[in-house]
This record gives C-alpha cells, structure tokens and sequence, in this order.
C-alpha cells in the first residue's frame, strides 16, 4: 500500500452493505466508479472505498465520510437532490434489492477515523490486486467491555504482529437525520478494517494473533464473552477506482 495521508477532518463514517439483483454487481461498479465518485466529493463528502464482497457475488460494500453530522446532512442533501442522482439514480436503484444495511461509525479512538492513500485510480484503471479485511464485531447497547477490548487490547496486538488497520471504528450515536437514506438503529458495534497484499498475508497475520498469548488467553475470550453474535467477517476485493486499496 502506499504511504497514505491522513484524513484528519472525517469524524462520520458509514459502512454501507448493498444487496444487489442477482448479476448486476459489475452493472453498478461501472456507473458508481464512473459517475459518483467526484460527483459526491464535490458535493462535500469522502468516498473512501469501493469493494466486491467476495463470499456474496450479489453484494456491493463501500464507506464514505462526513466532517461532522450537520456537513453530512448537507452534503446527502446536495447530492441526492441535484442532477447527478436525478440522471443516474434510477439506473442504480434498479440494480438493488436492499441499500438499507448501513451503519453510522466514528473512530473508535481519539484521532483520525481513517488513514487512504492521496489520489485516486483513474476510470478504466485495472482493479488493484489487494485484499481488504473487515470484521464488524457486535455487543450489546450501552455495554463498553467490548468495545473497550478491541480499542486497549486487540488494536495493539494487531499493530505488533505487522499490520496496522486503517480504520478502527465504533457505532456514531447520534440520530440519523436523512431520513431519505436510513441507518441501523440500536446498534453497539466495532468495525475493524485493514488492507493486504493479498489473502495469505491476512490468513498469517491472523494465525499471528492467535498465537499471541495475552489475544490468545484474554483478549480474544474477553471479545467472545461479551459479544451478541458471531463476528461478521468481510473480505472484500477494491474496486478499480477504491481509494482503499
């Protein structure tokens, strides 16, 4: 991965999950990485990353960030009622069947919510031969044991055994106010995302973990026991023009 830039003034972040009609994955990616890319950084938000899911053919995963919440209203509001969306929307809207799994993030400690490398790849670049890894670990509402193991305990050990995540988030409480686009409401949840050469080096970078002994004995036990259901764990392929790569 290249040396990356922070991106200091994103404090909002979704991780947005699209289930798609059957075939029509690649269908989307074309018209998004052509036609909403700058389209909505100029309207005021980051679009950090763009993926194939590669367990689910059908899925489309992206992020993108805001400023605050009031410059994320602003900007959804910009963008999804200008000409852009109102061109281009219907062709995307008819590749989905659900665009509603969303979840509201901020960074799960003080400092920068994300860390993506400057520049983006142009339309028609290939797609970047990287692996990207993301685990959305869920806990129960208004419960930090959790939330507080991942932050102190595993994010040390993940940066010991040779790969730091670019981003390590936690649910952002505030209320959703684009009701246009709606987010997942109640949840308690931590996102923990990091790129890869390739899916090897993530298989041994998480058999390193493992083997650590305080993941092995405490930390990774400690996250099991206070969790509400098993990990989701995403493996995701860049697309060709994902800032995240």
């Amino acid at each position: 991965m290249p040396p990356t830039d922070p991106l200091a003034d994103l404090v909002v972040i979704e991780l947005r999950q699209y289930t798609l009609r059957p075939g029509r994955r690649d269908e989307l990616i074309a018209l998004f990485d052509q036609e909403f890319v700058e389209t909505q950084e100029v309207a005021g938000m980051s679009v950090l990353g763009q993926f194939r899911d590669l367990d689910d053919p059908d899925r489309f995963v992206w992020l993108r960030g805001f400023r605050d919440m009031t410059a994320r209203h602003r900007a959804l509001t910009a963008f999804y009622g200008g000409p852009v969306w109102a061109e281009h929307g219907p062709r995307a809207n008819a590749t989905m069947s659900d665009s509603d799994n969303v979840l509201l993030l901020r960074s799960l400690s003080d400092g920068n919510a994300f860390a993506v490398p400057s520049g983006r790849p142009p339309v028609g670049a290939p797609a970047p031969e990287r692996f990207v890894s993301g685990t959305v670990w869920s806990f129960p509402p208004g419960r930090h044991d959790g939330v507080a193991l991942i932050r102190d305990g595993l994010l040390p050990v993940l940066r010991r055994t040779g790969h730091e995540p670019f981003a390590a988030l936690m649910t952002e409480p505030a209320h959703n106010t684009f009701a246009a686009l709606p987010v997942r409401t109640g949840e308690n949840v931590v996102a923990v995302f990091t790129s890869y050469p390739d899916e090897s080096a993530c298989r041994q970078h998480l058999a390193d973990v493992r083997a650590d002994p305080l993941a092995r004995d405490e930390i990774l036990p400690g996250i099991e026991s206070e969790q509400t259901a098993v990990p989701q764990v995403l493996r995701l392929a860049p697309t060709s023009r994902s800032a995240i790569a």
